[in-house]
């Protein structure tokens, strides 16, 4: 079995939001799953202590590390990307609860194309991959609501079709395709969303792919946001992108496949006694 990508989950100041993530994460990865828990000197004590007792009890092969000064959300992730060399790496927002074969299934998506440069799940609040309606924040599932999802989305057609760019709540990154890209620019920008928006163009114009993973799904309380003066380092930069995701948005090239992904869930039968969560 092709072992499975470095999940790198960049440790926050919402405790509570942390312990979410942490158990979702738990109970919907394959035991052994490598799993870094990076801190930029974020958590306070109770979420060191969320942290701590999770370690002890994970089936995860689980690291902690923490920063004695904050570097900022970008250098810090710049930082922990490079230690993970060519090796391939989700990035996990804290706020996040993946459902049942999220991890799994965005190594599939990377694995059945070379040219994938970076894999996003759907998501209740995913911009360009938001589920149910482009564009627009739905409530989180409940974990009843997410399992069905997810069995739904296994019976999609796996069709990676291509994004405007990677987006944050999760996102599988190809290591060497970022190493060839140079990594995160955390010289210009100050958030993950728009240096992730950054290095996905960057990417993009290497060649390579930024596609939806249609078949896995990660919940997320909300949308990313950029830092102040980001959005006009990305417009500097990157003068056609601002009009090129509003035509995303508008056109919605991925509406048919949001139709079957709803057929699919009407469908849906309850779960097998013994099912499988990490097909």
């Amino acid at each position: 079995m092709t072992e499975l990508p470095i999940v790198v989950v960049p440790v926050g100041a919402d405790d509570d939001a942390l312990d979410a993530c942490l158990a979702a994460l738990e109970l919907c990865t394959p035991p052994g799953a490598r799993v870094w828990l990076a801190d930029d000197a974020r958590a306070g004590p109770r979420g060191y202590a969320i942290v701590e007792r999770w370690l002890k009890r994970t089936a995860l092969k689980a690291d902690y590390s923490r920063r004695q000064r904050s570097l900022g959300e970008v250098a810090h992730l710049d930082e922990v990307l490079s230690v993970c060399g060519d090796a391939d790496v989700a990035v996990l927002a804290p706020d996040a609860v993946p459902a049942p074969g999220w991890l799994s299934r965005l190594s599939a998506c990377l694995a059945a194309d070379g040219a994938i440069a970076s894999a996003t799940p759907w998501c209740n609040a995913g911009e360009a991959a938001a589920w149910p309606r482009i564009g627009e924040i739905a409530p989180m599932p409940d974990a009843e609501d997410a399992e069905r999802l997810s069995r739904a989305l296994q019976q999609m057609p796996a069709l990676h079709p291509e994004l405007p760019a990677a987006i944050g709540h999760t996102v599988l990154l190809r290591g060497s395709a970022r190493r060839r890209a140079g990594g995160l620019d955390a010289a210009s920008y100050g958030s993950w969303y728009a240096a992730l928006t950054d290095l996905s163009l960057r990417l993009s114009g290497l060649g390579w792919r930024n596609v939806l993973c249609d078949t896995a799904y990660v919940a997320r309380g909300g949308e990313g946001r950029p830092s102040d003066g980001d959005m006009d380092a990305l417009a500097a930069r990157w003068p056609d992108w601002h009009a090129r995701l509003a035509n995303f948005l508008m056109d919605d090239p991925l509406r048919e496949l949001r139709q079957q992904l709803a057929e699919r869930l009407e469908r849906v039968g309850p779960p097998e006694p013994q099912r499988d969560l990490f097909l």
